[in-house]
């Protein structure tokens, strides 16, 4: 926790203090305005620290999520005119409008008055951009999960079991800013879909079982045919994983820990295994993740369907003979332009891949976490039709 906030005190520093010194001198304010806006940017940039020293300290109450709601929109703000100033600034530094200090020096090309005046027309352009895409990014976040649909073909999958339907929710993050309102938007569009199986991914939750407990209360409402199914994700680890385990079965949810059921349907069989996070043995040792365990006594014929909160389990799950693997962890990259980053940090990111014969859907999240903004990734519900079929057909909708 003391690194955490170590880390992440810096990180604010850094993005704050680069915006104010890259933008607030080139908008030909008095010295008063530019006293006020340091102060404004210094307010902003404790905004987000201050939930997580009231919650570390044992606060949960409603205030501080009000200041996790403005905290997490003022840093998702300010990231994005962090990246656009430091894009700007490589920009002007490779047309050769600037010098040692990118801006404010004599090019040779142009005068001091028209620099100064493309100086503030920019930083204004920037201001203006960034705010306007942070509203858009709220807006899609805040919208609600878009129905994704693909169709994934198992050779080994009996005619009987042709079509079974899959609802899969992932990373819906449950905390601060997502709370009981739009759990029940996500309940009611999942039952909608009449699905056989729901599955959870992980992540479901960003706080204790005491606090968020209501919240999640909707999701005992779900309605599947067959069975309702939850795996933990890191963030259980983080948020008391017992309890929650405790919470998810009282609300009609089958625990998957390193485990598997069997589900008949006419004369096909089909095997649901579960593992825990990937990394979840660094906090919690008996939970370490092993697809091997979770297959244990499961028949070679049948088609193997595994639950995997992160990707990379991608490898132990094709070792274990996993015809398909449901994660999320990755929200997609959430906003650009960390998709490209959460790109480079994980095998798979988003949508349905071919491991080796093995094949992959990666959830781009049914929440979000951290900023509410949600740019160039969409948020989902996934529903997987297996199909017997070998052809592939995937549809969004």
């Amino acid at each position: 926790m003391n690194f955490f906030f170590i880390f992440a005190t810096l990180m604010l520093f850094i993005i704050h203090g680069t915006v104010g010194i890259r933008i607030i001198p080139f908008l030909n304010l008095n010295h008063n305005f530019k006293i006020i806006s340091w102060c404004i940017i210094a307010i902003l940039g404790a905004l987000p620290i201050i939930p997580i020293i009231l919650r570390s300290k044992g606060y949960e109450e409603e205030f501080v999520d009000w200041f996790s709601w403005a905290g997490y929109i003022s840093l998702g703000f300010f990231v994005l005119t962090f990246l656009a100033v430091i894009t700007k600034d490589l920009i002007y530094f490779l047309l050769g409008l600037g010098s040692k200090y990118v801006i404010g020096s004599s090019s040779g090309h142009i005068d001091t008055q028209k620099r100064e005046f493309i100086q503030k027309l920019l930083s204004i352009g920037i201001i203006t951009t960034t705010g306007a895409s942070t509203l858009k990014g709220l807006y899609n976040a805040r919208k609600g999960p878009t129905i994704m649909k693909t169709n994934v073909p198992i050779n080994k999958l009996h005619n009987d079991m042709n079509g079974l339907k899959i609802a899969q929710i992932s990373d819906l993050h449950v905390g601060p800013t997502i709370k009981k309102g739009y759990v029940e938007n996500v309940v009611n569009e999942v039952n909608e879909l009449n699905p056989d199986l729901i599955v959870i991914t992980g992540d479901m939750v960003d706080g204790s079982v005491e606090y968020l407990s209501q919240h999640v209360e909707p999701l005992k409402d779900l309605d599947a045919k067959i069975g309702k199914f939850f795996v933990t994700g890191n963030h259980e680890y983080y948020s008391g994983v017992d309890q929650w385990l405790d919470k998810t079965d009282q609300l009609g949810l089958t625990n998957l820990l390193d485990s598997h059921e069997i589900f008949n349907k006419g004369n096909g069989q089909i095997s649901l295994g579960g593992v825990t996070d990937y990394r979840s043995k660094t906090i919690k040792p008996s939970h370490k993740s092993d697809a091997n365990k979770a297959f244990k006594g499961s028949p070679e014929n049948i088609p193997k369907i595994l639950l995997a909160h992160q990707p990379w389990s991608i490898f132990n799950a094709h070792e274990a003979g996993t015809d398909l693997q449901l994660s999320g962890h990755t929200h997609g990259g959430q906003f650009w332009p960390f998709i490209y980053a959460v790109r480079m940090a994980n095998p798979y990111t988003a949508g349905l891949h071919d491991h080796n014969g093995t094949w992959i859907y990666v959830n781009r999240g049914t929440g979000y976490w951290g900023p509410p903004l949600r740019l160039g990734v969409v948020s989902e519900i996934t529903l997987v039709t297996l199909n017997a079929k070998k052809k592939q057909n995937i549809l969004t909708s």
